[in-house]
């Protein structure tokens, strides 16, 4: 086995001094100079009404107001995956909040006092909450053209209904599956929305220059993805691609939240309209909340057969999406859950239907897990409910029935290479799983729970990966990307694996935020495939500088290259060991043959790297044929919790929770992102929760009203587990695990509730509220049949 010196290692973090020191610059601490003005907008009252008039006039008069924008000065579309928005809306709001108006200013008080006085006459009209009642025949049209509406091949829009996207999986015959089964075994679970809580508020600033280029600074997972939205969206003004640079400096936190486009579009719109000025705008807490992507909610119908010794013999799982008013990045939220709907395990009988509905409350969007959680919240909550109508422990029913290397994946490709078994076990071990344990309280019980997840990069089929490197004259590099650091360390991991292959230390490797004009392509820093494809592109770009430099060598020191190595920032030689050359010797300068010429020159490493066996191509009705994902990533989590039997308050007295990383290249982040992940999870399982009033306004857009956990709240103790079963294509074996550790964690709190308990909660969030009245229902004889207790269910 190939013997590595810094992956494998956890090396210290290459961003650590910025970040500790403060010299981290994020969007709000760029200085534009005197000539920056700021916009505020002006946002719908209503969920659904028609514009019939806007009057800016008063706005106009207010001393330091330079400009006042409509949907007629900004008539342009945008979007992902479908371009269903408007940069301002033209003749309908579809959610409150939603942006009519713009108001720019010298200063951001007068923008907002302007923006007050601005009046909008609406036609209000009936809005739609609920996906299920979006689904109707009879409901009203959100989206009247959504037939026209251009979208990428692989989603399937229902023209005339308010159905953004219907992705269909069919898998053998399940009247048959089912017809075989001992046991049939149908419920609903529901999932609200969420809200990403990053800390840094979304914002961007926009120059539209003297010379016709437009320059935007961004808080963003997603600079290139920007740059060709922006330039398509802004080309009935004569843009152009190469007329638009994104800057994107370090990003307070993301979680799905930055990616994509929703505010950003903002600054360059505005700004191509005061030419000359740069335009900020930057959100507050509350339009965080309301205005920017929010986690799509579900309505999840789950009907499973199985055989008397736990064999599942078919699924039908439903899943009816709440995307919001404008789906253009949510539906494929929808389309990558349902390719993956059958969760980790090997069903030979399926039926699938993901829907992706039109609602009037915002716009759904990517979130950390992109569905996952939501998605197996319901699927890992029923697998415990049939094993325990079986008769059967939970764990070993996962185990018959958890998915392995060369099984068929529900669209015909293999599935990877995979630690799933191995992941169930060391949790099962670390929870103590099948011992039964006391409370030291009387008044609380405990509870044991495990949740099985996995997920794949949630990608198009051409989504690629760039790198540059080059040496410097001390043979320290810098490499530049377009992969985001957006906390979790991957600043870090490029190094390991450059440093590496050349031989160089992580600590002399600096990796370049993104700026369009300078760093090669990136598609977007989302799905958890970064580590998987810029690594592979590092790595690639790191390969490259060393074919070069053994090339070099080979012509000047007449050594076989094959013969070559690089250690310790040197080049030596398996056939003469008294061969080295360091590096920061002839990087740059070359090497001076016997006639005083030189050879060689500086350095320069590119790697790119595109998943080419991907495809989108299938049957619209089956989903069989192509290769939509990439691979997938698998692993356990469970938990011990003491519950309050009167209270319903919880607390996490241990988590532990196995991934598989295929190549952990740097254990530490990877223990952090785990131990992070099983919070977020438990946050968004226990306590978070947006309310909406019957007219569609968010009623808790802040950190005082919408719970999140602190400190007061974290596990007692938290157990994070590192498998390794090498993905074959990963660089070293690596894929990625970003999203993964919050997937399992809310099926995981929910089967110890009812462990510990003997109540089922099939919504979420599981708050104490939930199991105390459950509890109160079953001292009072009350039948716990959720029909007869849908209060804990709403």
């Amino acid at each position: 086995m190939e013997k590595l010196k810094f992956v494998g290692k956890p090396e210290t973090r290459i961003d650590e001094l910025d970040k500790i020191s403060g010299a981290a610059t994020f969007i709000d601490d760029i200085n534009f100079g005197p000539d920056l003005l700021f916009a505020a907008v002006v946002e719908s009252p209503h969920a659904h009404a028609l514009i019939k008039k806007i009057d800016v006039s008063r706005a106009l008069k207010l001393p330091g107001v330079v400009k006042v924008v409509t949907g007629k000065d900004l008539p342009y579309k945008f979007g992902l995956y479908m371009k269903d928005r408007y940069i301002l809306a033209q003749e309908r709001v579809r959610f409150v909040g939603e942006q009519v108006a713009a108001v720019i200013a010298r200063d951001p008080k007068t923008a907002m006092k302007a923006v007050k006085l601005v009046d909008v006459q609406y036609k209000p009209l009936k809005p739609i909450f609920s996906p299920v009642e979006a689904l109707e025949k009879k409901a009203i049209l959100i989206h009247p053209d959504l037939g026209g509406y251009p979208h990428v091949p692989w989603f399937f829009p229902k023209g005339d209904t308010n159905i953004a996207h219907w992705r269909k999986i069919r898998k053998g015959d399940t009247n048959k599956g089912f017809a075989e089964a001992d046991l049939v075994f149908e419920d609903t679970y529901r999932v609200p929305r969420y809200s990403h809580c990053a800390l840094e508020v979304h914002g961007a600033v926009g120059l539209y220059d003297l010379s016709g280029r437009i320059t935007v600074w961004a808080a963003s997972q997603s600079p290139y993805t920007q740059r060709n939205l922006f330039a398509e969206a802004l080309a009935p003004l004569g843009i152009t691609h190469k007329d638009v640079r994104v800057i994107t400096p370090y990003v307070g936190g993301g979680f799905g939240g930055k990616a994509g486009v929703t505010m950003e579009i903002l600054a360059p719109a505005l700004a191509t309209l005061v030419k000359g000025s740069p335009v900020k705008v930057l959100w507050s807490r509350e339009q965080e909340f309301y205005n920017t992507y929010q986690r799509l909610g579900l309505h999840n119908r789950i009907k499973l057969g199985v055989k008397k010794d736990g064999t599942i013999t078919a699924l039908d799982n439903e899943l009816i999406w709440d995307a919001g008013a404008y789906v253009e990045y949510g539906a494929n939220v929808v389309n990558a859950t349902g390719l993956s709907s059958t969760g980790p395990y090997r069903i030979h009988h399926v039926k699938i239907d993901s829907i992706c509905m039109y609602t009037n409350l915002p716009p759904g969007g990517p979130y950390r897990g992109f569905g996952y959680s939501e998605m197996l919240f319901g699927l890992e909550s029923h697998i415990n409910r049939v094993a325990a109508k079986l008769g059967i422990d939970p764990v070993l029913f996962r185990k018959k029935n958890a998915i392995k290397a060369g099984d068929k994946l529900v669209y015909g490709a293999e599935m990877n290479p995979n630690g799933l078994i191995e992941a169930i076990d060391r949790v099962a071990k670390e929870i103590r799983w099948g011992k039964k344990e006391r409370s030291k309280d009387p008044d609380k019980v405990i509870g044991k729970g495990m949740a099985l997840c996995w997920k794949a990069p949630a990608m198009p089929p051409n989504a690629s990966s760039c790198a540059y490197l080059k040496f410097n004259e001390d043979a320290s590099i810098n490499i530049m990307i377009s992969a985001m650091e957006i906390g979790q360390g991957l600043l870090t991991v490029i190094a390991q694996i450059a440093g590496e292959i050349l031989s160089v230390s992580p600590s002399k490797i600096r990796v370049e935020t993104p700026d369009t004009d300078r760093n090669p392509y990136e598609w977007q820093t989302v799905a958890s495939h970064i580590t998987w494809g810029c690594g592979n592109a590092v790595k690639m770009a790191a390969e490259d500088a060393r074919r070069q430099i053994f090339e070099l060598i080979e012509r000047t020191h007449h050594l076989k290259k094959e013969d070559l190595y690089l250690e310790e920032e040197q080049v030596k030689c398996r056939t003469k060991p008294d061969f080295k050359l360091p590096l920061k010797d002839f990087i740059i300068s070359g090497i001076m043959a016997k006639d005083g010429t030189f050879k060689g020159g500086p350095v320069l490493g590119r790697g790119m790297f595109m998943p080419e066996f991907a495809s989108t191509v299938s049957d619209p009705e089956t989903s069989q044929g192509g290769h939509p994902h990439v691979h997938y990533t698998v692993g356990a989590a469970g938990v011990i919790l003491e519950i309050d039997k009167e209270s319903g308050k919880m607390r996490i007295l241990k988590v532990a929770e196995a991934l598989d990383a295929g190549k952990a290249i740097n254990p530490d982040l990877v223990r952090a992102q785990i131990s992070g992940g099983i919070l977020q999870g438990a946050a968004t399982a226990l306590y978070e929760d947006m309310r909406f009033d019957n007219k569609g306004k968010l009623l808790n857009p802040n950190f005082t009203d919408y719970k999140i956990p602190t400190f007061m709240e974290t596990p007692e103790e938290i157990v994070p587990i590192i498998i390794e079963v090498a993905q074959p294509d990963g660089p070293f074996g690596a894929r990625g695990i970003g999203e993964h550790p919050m997937i399992p964690i809310a099926p995981m709190i929910a089967n110890a509730i009812e462990d510990g308990l003997g109540i089922r909660i099939r919504s979420m969030p599981l708050t104490a509220e939930k199991v105390a009245l459950a509890v109160a229902g079953n001292k009072e004889g009350c039948r716990m049949k959720q029909g007869s207790v849908s209060f804990i269910l709403l």
